[in-house]
């Protein structure tokens, strides 16, 4: 089974306290919590750090919400908030959540850069509720397995209205917020409002948790939904964060996409270039048929392999290369095993190499592994020797680690 989480921020945004509420919903992480408070409380700019998780009726559904007391000394420099969150995180979760902490931080100051330059105050995210709301979130995401699952997200509303700030009154969405949906490239969905519904920690988020942004849900198995409330009501839209829990089964069914066109009116250079920028480009497969086209002229059929959440780059990309004036498109469900890397030594004429293996699995059960080509022709290279005979070495590793 692999875990799935979907953000639906669709709904009514997000913002940093309505994910850690609706996370501790799904999860009841409140351990975590504790532990993160804790860790809060040790530092010298903190005097006491509370949190009250209420439950809310918001537009009829139930939600949590959270109520956060701070007696501490605000942060003075961007540079001492990133090294808080950095070292709070290191004593709590793995480098992989370390890491996407910090990628969050480095959102909100690099967008508060942009916009001030340089010399700049923190101003709405000085308080140390932002070290809980970064961390808290990818804490609970990584001891509950969502980071080594897939997480989704719907396209995130922006809201309308006005909002304060410490620079004055300025039309939603605050300018750091569009700042990191620019950077990211996300597409954001439209809901009536007159207030702010995403906030820039929350853009910030949301980024750098979601594998991939979607308009419909996936198909997956639902097991779980949470809500968490934000603090405004509105009339018509239940302002709420929605998170789904699922599942898929270890074959993961992906939609994919296959390309095609025909060309019969450029050279084999100009054919060869396109094949080679959208292989570059992260196109998964390339190939070119011959076939017969209109007055039975030779042409040749190029096709593109790819996921169907890309393929608008890919059909792009041949437009503009072959001058085609139209791409077919054929949507398929594509079912693969999932698939791990892992690296295994091979000693030869009593030298060590490291190697990677791919592991593909179905249901817990292995059916294939294949060592990394590339490593083995650098071990060639290196003795002089033949890749074959790398890979009978690499062949009985294998064999001798996994029986396979």
């Amino acid at each position: 089974m692999t875990k799935v989480l979907v953000i639906d921020p669709k709904i009514a945004g997000m913002s940093g306290d309505m994910f850690v509420s609706s996370l501790l919903a799904l999860t009841n992480s409140y351990d975590l919590m504790d532990e993160l408070i804790l860790e809060l409380e040790k530092l010298n700019n903190c005097n006491s750090f509370k949190v009250s998780v209420m439950d809310e009726k918001v537009n009829g559904i139930s939600a949590k919400q959270l109520k956060i007391e701070i007696d501490e000394e605000r942060i003075k420099n961007p540079d001492e908030l990133k090294e808080i969150i950095i070292n709070t995180s290191k004593n709590l979760m793995s480098e992989k959540g370390v890491k996407i902490c910090e990628n969050i931080i480095n959102d909100l100051i690099e967008a508060e850069k942009k916009l001030h330059g340089d010399h700049f105050h923190l101003h709405e995210i000085s308080s140390l509720d932002t070290v809980f709301d970064i961390v808290l979130p990818v804490l609970i995401l990584e001891k509950n397995g969502f980071l080594d699952g897939k997480i989704y997200s719907t396209p995130p509303s922006l809201g309308n209205g006005r909002i304060s700030m410490d620079h004055g009154i300025i039309p939603s969405p605050a300018p750091s917020t569009l700042e990191i949906l620019c950077k990211h490239e996300i597409k954001c969905s439209k809901v009536d409002s007159e207030f702010e519904l995403l906030t820039p920690t929350g853009a910030a988020i949301l980024s750098n948790v979601t594998d991939e942004f979607t308009d419909s849900y996936p198909e997956i198995v639902l097991l779980k939904t949470a809500y968490g409330a934000g603090t405004k009501r509105m009339e018509h839209v239940p302002n709420v964060l929605r998170l789904v829990e699922g599942k898929t089964d270890e074959k993961i069914i992906e939609k994919t996409v296959i390309l095609e066109t025909n060309i019969d009116d450029i050279s084999s250079e100009i054919l060869a270039y396109a094949v080679e920028r959208l292989l570059n480009e992260g196109a998964p497969d390339v190939f070119i048929t011959p076939v017969f086209g209109k007055k039975n002229r030779p042409s040749s059929m190029i096709s593109v392999i790819c996921p169907y959440h890309v393929h608008e780059k890919f059909a792009k990309i041949l437009i503009e290369e072959t001058g085609t004036l139209g791409v077919r498109i054929n949507h398929y469900d594509k079912i693969r095993a999932k698939r791990r890397m892992e690296k295994l030594t091979l000693d030869i004429n009593g030298v060590n190499f490291g190697f990677d293996v791919k592991i593909s699995d179905l249901n817990g059960e292995i059916v294939n592994i294949k060592p990394e080509f590339e490593d083995l022709k650098k071990i060639a290279k290196n003795l002089n020797i033949p890749l074959r005979d790398v890979l009978r070495h690499a062949n009985n590793k294998i064999k001798e680690i996994y029986g396979f």
